[in-house]
């Protein structure tokens, strides 16, 4: 996940950070059944190995793949799909306890039955909007034409429950997940609400969506967050980890990133071990790939220029409190101390949370 926030800007309603020091940490996601789970009824989306978009690309050699299934953590798009999923990642599959994510893409008319087994899940639409049907209650999502125009808003599903994601106009939807403990109540989160900052500096400068951080928005386990880098700039920098505990100072998280490039294209994320034998990427990230990271100092991901960098950040831990703390590289931190004296990049923000007429919300 991005580095904390020294530095930095929010725009919109809340403060809230996600990233300044002890916040946002750890979201569970179960071993889910990865055939059972979340399988249920479904509408295939667009063509998955259709030119241009987010299809499937049965074969990869790109720089920094791992071509073994087994331990591999740069998951080329199409790599990590699985039956009704375009990206299907478990504990299982991952090789972790507790974070998930998979993405979902419904034709026009399309559904899909989400069964959310001993996990918590957000549905996030990143193109496209939805109506979500769970615990007795009915959320429409107005959704977003795409992650690159603006903040959306969400819905929240508690674990040991069902959901039905339908689209009229069709989309992709990502399902943020964590196994949990405890059964919170199915609610939404308005776009408007949705915390806006402005991070690092110069060409260190990069907006964070945090929907579901930590200090704000009510999760067991699940922690997540949306990154756009602008062009050209770095962002997960300083390389920063949280694969042990510290009281205090660090705390142990498994994390995803999901990547998106504007207009395609590619950019770069590195992930450098942290221990002996420790997981080390050097990868060339497109449209719908994915990274892994269970341990390892992450960062940066470079953005091509021209074009920016979207990335959407899912994590978990086994600690009891849900915070996110992690510690710089110590070769790297003191780009930190550089930032107060840099203006911000203009291109930021990218767009702000607006105004919406959600939620409308059916009991």
């Amino acid at each position: 996940m991005d580095t904390h926030a020294e530095g930095t800007h929010t725009e919109g309603m809340a403060t809230h950070a996600e990233g300044t020091g002890t916040h946002a940490e750890g979201t569970h996601t179960e071993g889910m059944d990865a055939h059972a789970e979340g399988t249920g009824t479904h509408t295939e989306g667009p063509d998955a190995h259709a030119e241009g978009g987010h299809g499937r690309r049965e074969t990869d050699t790109r720089p920094g793949d791992d071509h073994g299934h087994a331990g591999r953590r740069h998951l080329p798009s199409g790599s990590a799909a699985r039956g009704a999923y375009a990206v299907d990642i478990d504990p299982e599959r991952a090789g972790w306890e507790r974070s998930a994510l998979r993405v979902v893409e419904l034709e026009p008319g399309g559904v899909h039955t989400l069964v959310t087994g001993g996990s918590e899940w957000i549905v996030l639409p990143l193109a496209g909007g939805c109506t979500v049907r769970t615990a007795g209650e009915t959320f429409e999502l107005l959704g977003r034409e795409s992650v690159f125009s603006g903040v959306t808003d969400f819905a929240y599903v508690p674990r040991d429950a069902q959901a039905l994601i339908a689209s009229g106009a069709g989309g992709r939807f990502a399902l943020a997940g964590a196994k949990c403990e405890r059964r919170l109540p199915a609610r939404y989160g308005p776009a408007p609400e949705v915390p806006v900052e402005l991070r690092g500096s110069g060409t260190c400068s990069r907006q964070v969506n945090n929907f579901a951080a930590a200090d704000t928005f009510d999760c067991d386990r699940l922690i997540a967050v949306e990154v756009l880098t602008p062009g050209g700039n770095w962002s997960s920098y300083p390389p920063h980890k949280h694969d042990e505990h510290v009281p205090g100072e660090e705390c142990v998280l498994e994390e995803v990133y999901y990547f998106e490039v504007e207009r395609g294209g590619l950019g770069y994320h590195r992930v450098s071990p942290s221990r002996a034998g420790g997981t080390d990427v050097l990868a060339e990230v497109r449209d719908g790939d994915v990274v892994l990271i269970p341990d390892g100092w992450h960062g940066p991901s470079i953005a091509p220029p021209g074009r920016t960098l979207y990335y959407l950040n899912v994590m978990a831990g086994p600690g009891e409190e849900r915070a996110w703390l992690i510690r710089d590289h110590p070769d790297h931190g003191w780009i930190r101390d550089t930032w107060p004296g840099e203006p911000i990049d203009a291109r930021l923000p990218l767009y702000t949370a607006h105004p919406s007429p959600g939620p409308e919300v059916t009991p």
